[in-house]
């Protein structure tokens, strides 16, 4: 038997090559996400629930990349951190909150907490734009059973405009009547958008973000393949999520195949990421059920044991090499999933062949992620944990809705953890970590002679090293500071 070598980030250096640039602001890190989704921030959060809810993805859109919503709760929930990304930011919003002139103020204090809004179009009983009502007119108002109609500015009051109206007609008359909420209505009254001062705003202070053709931010979302998943799928395409991701961790089987198949048939040109996978032979697979992006790792997540527990994987830089070998010939893009640690990392894995990388262990540590933050000996941190960990196991038996059968029937014997839940430290701001990460990769195209992803492909070469080598890369021989 043949026995390959195969390596991974730490085994490897880019040889550096002359510049060709003078100043950072001149490479682009412009890459795809999948066929037909580009991101200016080629950075992932990973689909993990000590990862990405509706925060992180809404501060990942805004960075330039993208959050993938976990799967691990209901069907409602997940569409509602959907909802959330979508309806945080955008030029017009579709379907913006209302309430009926007979509902009450005590009704729109809860819609306000609930959806973080500072105000609430009014309409009567057969839709019509009669009012607004914001939270200048009910924080302080004790009589929560007043109805709004007695408390709103009336339409006559209001300051409105046809639908269809250019974006630079409806930046004067916010400017000009100083309002903050400008509602769109058709000739006959009814409601048709919303254009808000703070979203147009948003837009100016984040020029990167990734927005949809609608305007409003990107989001991903994570689904199994055990009953349920195209209930779960629908729902999920229904409330605007832009990439359907399968979050299985041998993708490579009969279950992901099929899954993708279904998906196909059910919905047609929805965006596909599949995985996760570590062959060239996988890839081959996928190709041929066209799926629009890949996701490649078996196991070099921080907290992944599969290698351990299975003894089955592919070092992620052989792994992204072996499968970019294919990928390319089919126009598919690779997601790098797992193993990044320090921004060098993100520039080998991207020259190795991958379009973007995913990110969980640095990311869980941020405040965006929802894992509980503890305080040990006077440091802060937070929880991550593996998906496949014993813990996460246990939750999603309960939760979720493809396992409401098998629930019942599995203890704590029938388990077998493919990861760990540990601390890490906390990091502050996902965005500051981003632009960390943006600048060494930035600088490592530079060193290879390329100004952006593509052309760094192509002039990229890797030279192995021993371990002697990788502890001369780090800091050495003198006594840290901090």
């Amino acid at each position: 038997m043949e026995i390959k070598e195969a390596l991974t980030y730490d085994d490897v250096l880019l040889q550096p090559k002359k510049a060709i640039v003078t100043s950072r602001s001149e490479i682009s890190t412009r890459s795809l996400l999948s066929k037909h989704i580009a991101l200016e921030t080629p950075i992932v959060s990973a689909n993990m629930d000590t990862v990405t809810e509706a925060e992180m993805a809404m501060t990942m859109a805004r960075e330039g990349g993208i959050g993938i919503i976990h799967r691990f709760m209901s069907i409602e929930e997940q569409v509602n951190q959907i909802n959330k990304v979508k309806r945080s930011e955008s030029i017009i919003i579709d379907k913006p909150f209302s309430l009926k002139q007979y509902n009450t103020v005590s009704d729109a204090k809860q819609l306000m907490a609930l959806q973080g809004i500072s105000g609430i179009l009014v309409t009567d009983v057969n839709n019509k734009l009669i009012g607004i009502v914001s939270s200048r007119d009910v924080s302080f108002e004790e009589d929560n059973n007043l109805k709004l109609s007695e408390v709103m500015t009336e339409k006559e009051d209001l300051i409105t405009a046809l639908y269809g109206i250019s974006l630079d007609d409806a930046k004067k008359l916010l400017h000009e009547y100083r309002i903050e909420k400008l509602p769109l209505i058709d000739d006959a009254g009814y409601i048709k958008g919303l254009i808000t001062r703070r979203d147009i705003l948003k837009s100016t202070l984040h020029p990167l973000a990734s927005k949809d053709d609608r305007g409003r931010l990107r989001v991903g979302a994570a689904i199994g393949v055990k009953t349920g998943f195209i209930e779960r799928a629908e729902a999920l395409i229904n409330a605007g999520t832009d990439i359907l991701v399968l979050d299985i961790a041998h993708g490579h089987s009969e279950a992901g195949l099929r899954t993708v198949k279904e998906l196909r048939v059910h919905f047609g040109n929805i965006e596909i990421m599949a995985g996760n996978i570590a062959t060239a032979e996988a890839v081959e697979d996928f190709a041929k059920l066209e799926v629009d992006s890949l996701k490649v790792g078996i196991g070099p997540g921080t907290t992944c044991t599969t290698r351990i527990v299975t003894g089955c994987g592919v070092p992620q830089l052989t792994a992204i090499m072996e499968c970019a070998k294919i990928a390319k010939d089919y126009d598919i893009p690779l997601v790098a999933d797992g193993g990044i640690k320090v921004s060098g990392d993100i520039t080998k894995a991207l020259a190795a062949g991958a379009s973007t990388v995913m990110i969980g262990g640095s990311f869980a540590g941020t405040q965006e992620a929802p894992g509980v933050t503890r305080i040990i000996n006077g440091m802060k941190y937070k929880v991550c944990r593996g998906m496949a960990s014993f813990d996460a196991t246990q939750d999603r038996l309960k939760k979720t809705e493809e396992n409401k059968n098998t629930c019942n029937t599995k203890t704590f014997d029938d388990i077998v953890p493919e990861g760990i839940e540990a601390l890490v430290p906390f990091r502050g701001n996902v965005a500051e970590l981003i632009k960390q990460f943006i600048g060494g990769l930035k600088s490592g195209i530079s060193y290879c002679g390329a100004n952006n992803i593509k052309s760094m492909q192509q002039n990229a070469t890797f030279i192995k090293i021993t371990t002697a080598g990788m502890t001369e890369s780090r800091p050495h021989d003198v006594k840290m500071s901090y």
